[in-house]
């Protein structure tokens, strides 16, 4: 049975072991009181580690008593990646829930209450499922501002240690407008989306761009990583119904929610939404047997035979392995399914426009060339689907901004710049 403790009774120092693995929630799913919390106690504790997600609402300034380990280095993760902090896990996202079960020893969970004992994971299932039963001690804030949520899985006070009862908004995420560039991509990879499509989107400005160009689509459905605010605008347009899925038909599927109030409101103790965990949300069977399934992610860069950079630019850290590789492999094998990655052609810094279509990458290859699908840029689509790297290496020079095609053909390099892994 849990104990209910105020915030500032937590202690930390006498709860945790030197040298011991934490994890918790990330992007909208952050315990943002038990981390703050943590982070001002840790130093009085050795060799503590933690694996942290997108960090939306946990700043990292001044934390130098801890490491830490992720998948990703979006958000706050770049303030460690700097400080030389953060170690990066470079995995398929479909493999996080194994990997962590194995190694976490302490869990802390931002949970909704309905009031008569059972607690939902609110705004992230995911990985987060099978550490409440793997992990030593089950830190929750509950928090009565966190959606309650529909899913395989509730909690109950014997499945938690500690309970701390704050009230307070869900994490979010600055939002960037998308401009010129970004809705003709948008555009594009619309034209190539049918009704009746099920959709697995990726975060950032171009797939928020990609969601709002399909508002004229019909019948769409969701079944992804995660759900953005773009996500609870095709709800209001008509377009997100769910109602032509091949699997959980009437029911959007992800694993994490990661938005602000109007996605929060979509969410909250609605039926016709469902929190997953990653061995259901990312595994291969069920992404192949939804019909249209339609994986739409992002890129940093891709070079001319399709291999992906989506984890490094400019020599640093930003990006992730994540669950591209999974989605794009379960579109392939889906009846009528699109595996798209879209990107910008071109990237602007200090010294001028840089071409994102490369003879080689400046970073990782994230994707590897044999699960690239199509490719969009605001000039065209390359879809290189069964194609040799002869005729691969033509359609990716066309989807090039055309001020640097010309090198490219003749085989120079266009962007330049460190690789660091």
């Amino acid at each position: 049975m849990a104990i209910e403790l105020q915030p500032e009774m937590l202690d930390f120092t006498t709860l945790l072991l030197p040298g011991e693995y934490l994890a918790w929630g990330q992007a909208s799913a952050e315990p943002t009181a038990l981390t703050a919390r943590l982070f001002t106690q840790s130093g009085a504790i050795p060799g503590l580690r933690a694996f942290v997600g997108m960090s939306w609402g946990t700043p990292f300034d001044g934390v130098e008593a801890m490491r830490f380990q992720s998948y990703c280095g979006a958000g706050h993760n770049r303030v460690l990646e700097r400080a030389g902090a953060l170690d990066i896990l470079p995995c398929h996202y479909s493999d996080l829930p194994g990997l962590l079960a194995r190694q976490v020893d302490v869990l802390l969970l931002n949970l909704a209450d309905d009031g008569t004992g059972r607690f939902s994971f609110g705004a992230a299932l995911e990985y987060l499922a099978p550490l409440v039963d793997s992990a030593r001690l089950v830190v929750a804030e509950v928090n009565d501002q966190t959606p309650w949520s529909c899913g395989e899985r509730t909690l109950s006070a014997d499945d938690i240690d500690i309970i701390v009862r704050t009230s307070r908004p869900p994490a979010t995420s600055p939002k960037t407008e998308p401009g010129e560039v970004e809705r003709a991509i948008a555009a594009r990879v619309a034209g190539l989306v049918e009704d009746e499509a099920t959709l697995q989107i990726g975060i950032g400005g171009l797939p928020e761009a990609i969601l709002a160009a399909l508002a004229g689509h019909r019948d769409l459905g969701l079944h992804s990583g995660l759900a953005s605010d773009g996500v609870a605008g095709l709800v209001e347009a008509g377009a997100l119904t769910n109602a032509r899925k091949s699997i959980d038909a009437g029911i959007a599927v992800a694993g994490l929610v990661a938005g602000g109030p109007q996605l929060m409101r979509y969410v909250n103790r609605n039926p016709c939404f469902a929190l997953r965990p990653t061995t259901y949300t990312h595994a291969f069977d069920v992404l192949s047997a939804h019909r249209r399934f339609t994986a739409i992610n992002a890129a940093i860069e891709v070079d001319l035979t399709g291999q992906i950079n989506a984890e490094v630019a400019g020599g640093r850290y930003v990006g992730a392995v994540g669950g591209a590789a999974d989605f794009l492999r379960g579109a392939r094998a889906s009846r009528g399914g699109l595996p798209i990655v879209a990107l910008p052609a071109t990237v602007r810094g200090r010294e001028g426009a840089r071409s994102r279509i490369v003879i080689r990458l400046g970073g990782p290859t994230s994707t590897a060339r044999a699960d690239a699908g199509i490719i969009v840029t605001e000039y065209g689509v390359a879809d290189l689907r069964g194609l040799g790297l002869g005729e691969r290496r033509r359609r990716m020079i066309d989807i090039a901004a055309p001020e640097f095609r010309a090198a490219l053909e003749a085989g120079e390099e266009t962007s330049p710049h460190p690789a660091r892994t």
